[in-house]
């Protein structure tokens, strides 16, 4: 069976890429390597491009004409920069998705599944959220996450294609085996800056230290990137039978944990512990959430099974070997075959819209299909 994994060469896709391998299922991979690494789709089918490419996803489908499922993690993802550049943003996950999904449409894809995030949510009281909480992001880049929901629920009532959304809480980790891992060498996300400040022998910086926690540090539901990766398996293998055109399924461990408390396992892990220091809050931070996890068990069979403490570790020992995995020379992107014929079922020209009126007001509320 062959998967089509856009964004497979970045973070996370590479590494549902490798759980596929594990599994049996031979991953294809489609990234424009703006962001992902030539170096993690090694020994793959990799297509250098962008989702917006109508005619090389053509060419992939054409290729690969026993595609099961598409797995669609191409996206930008850090906060700050979405509030700094929103209409880039917008441009690149919001404008970039449509297109690519309607040249799925196009080609026969029935199956898709969507890499979204938990900063759709409006927080609750408690922090805890689950499907059906108030979806209401808080930045630009959660605001494109939804958008693209909406947009896919829109998409699935109307056409032959199915839609299960992910959403992501906080990957941590690296790939168990080490074949891949955070590609940046500064990454944004908070154990990656807890690294850099053990490796720049300088204090690390709690961002926000007045959000309605225990400890005044903001939470989040802290997941490994295998665990994640195990859950796409799960969803391959289950999405057949999952309820309804659009479906979505939170992917976290259940737990919450703020960032003193990541720091502290962070010290207990390291032989360099790093000191904190309080800072105000980044630009579109909130306090963040942790998920229920019943939705999971119940459609994929799966949970989470690795510890906070494990995707600490694991992201030591990446950051340890990390230069020395990508410092090597890319090969080329491999092609086989020759471009064949455009295939799947006729389709009646759809209007997937020219305007993005789903701001205003709707996304507020709006829940993708138990």
């Amino acid at each position: 069976m062959e998967i089509l994994i856009a964004g497979g060469a970045g973070y996370i896709g590479s590494t549902i890429a490798s759980a596929c391998s594990d599994s049996g299922i031979s991953p294809v991979i489609l990234d424009s390597l703006v962001t992902g690494r030539r170096e993690f789709a090694a020994g793959r089918e990799l297509y250098e491009g962008d989702i917006a490419d109508g005619p090389l996803v053509d060419r992939i489908f054409a290729e690969h004409q026993d595609i099961y499922a598409v797995i669609h993690c191409a996206a930008l993802i850090v906060v700050p920069d979405s509030v700094a550049d929103p209409v880039g943003y917008y441009r690149a996950n919001v404008t970039k998705t449509l297109e690519f999904a309607a040249h799925l449409l196009r080609n026969g894809c029935g199956r898709l599944i969507f890499s979204s995030s938990a900063a759709i949510y409006r927080a609750s009281v408690d922090l805890a959220v689950d499907e059906n909480s108030p979806i209401d992001p808080q930045s630009p880049y959660a605001r494109t996450k939804a958008v693209c929901e909406a947009m896919f629920s829109d998409i699935a009532a109307a056409e032959p294609i199915r839609v299960l959304s992910l959403r992501y809480f906080n990957p941590i980790g690296a790939d168990p085996k080490m074949r891949t891992g955070l590609q940046l060498r500064r990454p944004s996300h908070v154990l990656g800056k807890m690294i850099q400040a053990r490796d720049d022998g300088v204090p690390f910086l709690v961002t926000g230290t007045d959000y309605p926690t225990h400890d005044g540090s903001g939470i989040r539901d802290y997941i490994h990137v295998w665990d994640l990766a195990a859950a796409h398996v799960a969803a391959l293998a289950k999405f057949d039978a999952l309820p309804g055109p659009m479906t979505a399924i939170n992917l976290g461990t259940g737990r919450g944990t703020t960032v003193r408390e990541l720091l502290a396992a962070f010290n207990r892990v390291t032989d360099r512990p790093v000191q904190a220091r309080d800072a105000a809050r980044r630009p579109g931070d909130v306090v963040g959430a942790y998920t229920r996890v019943d939705r999971a068990k119940r459609f994929l069979g799966w949970r989470a099974q690795y510890d906070i403490t494990e995707g600490v570790r694991h992201s030591l020992q990446w950051a340890a070997i990390r230069d020395q995995i990508l410092s090597g020379e890319a090969a080329p992107p491999q092609r086989i075959g020759t471009p064949g014929r455009r295939f799947g079922f006729p389709l009646r020209p759809t209007q997937l819209g020219n305007e993005l009126g789903l701001l205003a007001g709707g996304l507020v509320g709006w829940r993708a299909a138990a």
